[in-house]
């Protein structure tokens, strides 16, 4: 276990929690390498008895080179939404053959510039994307190799705001359009369009859906052949889910791959998997200190330094996440808010439930939040953002600084109310 209590104190792996804490301040992401080499193996063993397939980080759950660093070790590329990801996975030795470009709102811009990078594949989200793709392939005398992304139209049964393949969601083809649109698109001269690409969602721990959904891709897949097409490759996206709380399942990868063999059976396709939640959500934990406990009627509000622009989940979806005490008291609990210092009524992490009995000074984590934690982080409120620590063994190191808001998004006045001497007109 990367996250245990030894002597009555948290420790990630090695390491005292109240070291780190003393060292690099609070709040602090603190990450643990072998959590992250215990699930990436998991996932490698359970996808094993797949023969052709290609293994994929999805960035955008944390996009932190040392993350992508390690988890190419295990010969992983990376699925990417932006340019800027495309500069964390080349920083983390993510070789651009091994990099996928993903998302529905790639710009002109980053288009040229991942076509110039030589990667991999893009998934194609909508017509006028692939054939602004295919004029700028064209232009540099090439042809940008391409899946088409489907929705099939198969409800993730998680979070509305994390399902991606509703009626109304905005990402792929609808499937009843899918085939016409494979065929306009596998015409452009710029585009080598090479098979399907599916998502329906995240934090999904029922395999059912995602059966459905692969089944629907089998289903286009041969029919796009019986039409003519060669079909070399199918994205099976991501999505598995973690437990975010005590007792709570998630995902069995290891059904997940026997699930996935039987599906794929006879598609004689390379398949690609975008895993990222799964990766790294439970090899994080934010470190916080509690500033104040402050009465309350019926329960008392925890107030910790950690705050939204911190970890969004919560605020963003109602994301669950344990609030475990760094030094708890034996078997004493309460019921009580835990929020964070930030001017929203929506900076709370836990509505009254109970946890472990703190005071005021005392450290405690927000766990599983390695994942959709440091990567949505902002500097709401003019704060800085949130500091990020990497634990191997008894080892460990500040991986990103603290930084205040004012170096992380340097602002200045327009240049006329710079000018020396002159002042602003109030009241007109």
């Amino acid at each position: 276990m990367s996250f245990q209590m030894r002597d009555g104190v948290l420790h990630v792996e090695g390491v005292p929690l109240p070291v780190i804490a003393d060292a690099a301040g609070t709040p602090a992401y603190v990450y643990a390498a072998t959590a992250l080499h215990d699930a990436a193996r998991s996932f490698v063993d359970a996808l094993a008895p797949i023969a052709r397939k290609q293994l994929l980080y999805a960035a955008k759950a944390n996009p932190h080179p040392a993350i992508l660093r390690t988890l190419a070790g295990f010969g992983f590329g990376a699925d990417i939404v932006s340019g800027g990801e495309l500069q964390a996975a080349q920083a983390g030795g993510i070789a651009p053959a091994d990099i996928v470009y993903s998302g529905l709102g790639k710009t002109r811009e980053e288009m040229g510039a991942v076509l110039d990078a030589g990667i991999g594949r893009f998934n194609i989200e909508h017509a006028r994307e692939g054939e602004v793709l295919s004029a700028l392939a064209c232009a540099r005398g090439m042809r940008a190799t391409a899946l088409l992304r489907v929705n099939p139209l198969v409800d993730a049964q998680t979070h509305a705001k994390i399902s991606t393949a509703l009626t109304d969601s905005k990402f792929g083809i609808p499937y009843p359009e899918a085939i016409g649109m494979y065929h306009r698109l596998a015409a452009l001269p710029g585009l080598n369009l090479q098979g399907l690409a599916v998502h329906i969602g995240s934090q999904i721990t029922d395999l059912s859906p995602l059966q459905a959904a692969y089944r629907r891709a089998g289903t286009l897949v041969a029919a796009l052949r019986t039409d003519g097409h060669c079909i070399t490759h199918a994205d099976l996206g991501g999505g598995l889910g973690v437990s975010y709380r005590a007792g709570a399942p998630g995902a069995d990868v290891a059904a997940y791959g026997a699930m996935v063999a039987r599906e794929t059976e006879g598609w004689d396709v390379t398949l690609l998997f975008e895993p990222g939640r799964f990766l790294v959500a439970q090899a994080g934990v934010l470190l916080t200190r509690v500033l104040w406990v402050k009465p309350g009627q019926p329960h008392p509000f925890v107030m910790v330094d950690a705050a939204m622009n911190d970890l969004a989940r919560p605020a963003l979806y109602d994301g669950w996440h344990e609030f475990i005490a760094v030094r708890p008291r034996d078997r004493e609990h309460f019921a009580a808010h835990v929020v964070g210092p930030v001017c929203e009524s929506g900076d709370s992490f836990a509505h009254p439930r109970a946890i472990d009995r703190v005071e005021e000074g005392g450290l405690a984590v927000l766990a599983t939040a390695g994942a959709y934690g440091a990567a949505m982080a902002s500097t709401y409120n003019a704060r800085a953002l949130v500091s990020e620590l990497w634990v191997d063994g008894d080892r460990f190191d500040v991986v990103s600084d603290r930084m205040p808001a004012a170096l992380a998004r340097p602002q200045r006045v327009p240049r006329w109310m710079a000018v020396s001497g002159q002042r602003a007109a109030v009241g007109r």
